[in-house]
């Protein structure tokens, strides 16, 4: 397991994008007007239009055999499997596993 992103809610993914361009030394992986992914060394923030994810921490497993047992799996446009889980005080911890190519 290690951290795999950060995701932030936005009102517009194209002008935080932007932002974060004039800001940082960004690498921009994937950008459309409901969501966008930054590297920024060795992190990733995801940008996430309001009302489309919930702002959360994504761990990343290798496989989603290390999903919790009888949890919903979901697939992103991406290609990935996540589960949305919440800790005890009510935070998002998406769990994240990437197709092997």
């Amino acid at each position: 397991m290690k951290l795999d992103h950060v995701a932030l809610n936005v009102k517009n993914v194209y002008e935080s994008v932007a932002w974060y361009r004039s800001r940082f030394k960004v690498i921009v992986e994937y950008e459309d007007e409901t969501w966008a992914m930054l590297s920024i060394d060795n992190c990733k923030i995801a940008l996430t239009k309001q009302g489309t994810h919930p702002p959360h921490v994504a761990i990343r497993v290798e496989s989603i055999n290390e999903f919790p047992a009888g949890c919903e799996v979901k697939q992103h446009r991406d290609g990935s499997w996540y589960y949305y889980d919440r800790d005890l005080d009510g935070n998002v911890v998406e769990w994240i596993a990437y197709p092997k190519l």
